[in-house]
């Protein structure tokens, strides 16, 4: 038998955690969409929000710096901006590099 694929689009998520905790589908996109806005509620704290076994999301600052643009080789200034990073957990980097 043929090992499935991972899930790819939001329905084909919603399915397999439908299946796989015995709820209907509509249930697990309540749980799905809560553990997102849990997310993106913690990621704005100063610590981040830590999922753990998957890893951490953070709201981190960046410096102004200056860049060039590729097709021109154009230097100029890119500003200061806020951007989210996810740092992957050590559980959650060994399962993928297997």
């Amino acid at each position: 038998m043929a090992k499935k694929s991972a899930p790819k689009t939001k329905n084909e998520i919603m399915t397999a955690i439908a299946e796989a905790a015995e709820i209907t589908k509509k249930q697990a996109g309540v749980a799905y969409d809560t553990l997102l806005a849990i997310a993106y509620a913690g990621a704005k704290d100063p610590k981040g929000i830590m999922l753990p076994g998957l890893g951490k999301l953070i709201k981190v600052k960046r410096a102004a710096r200056m860049g060039r643009n590729p097709a021109t080789g154009e230097v100029k200034k890119i500003p200061a901006k806020t951007v989210a990073k996810f740092r992957l957990a050590k559980a959650a980097k060994d399962a993928v590099m297997k």
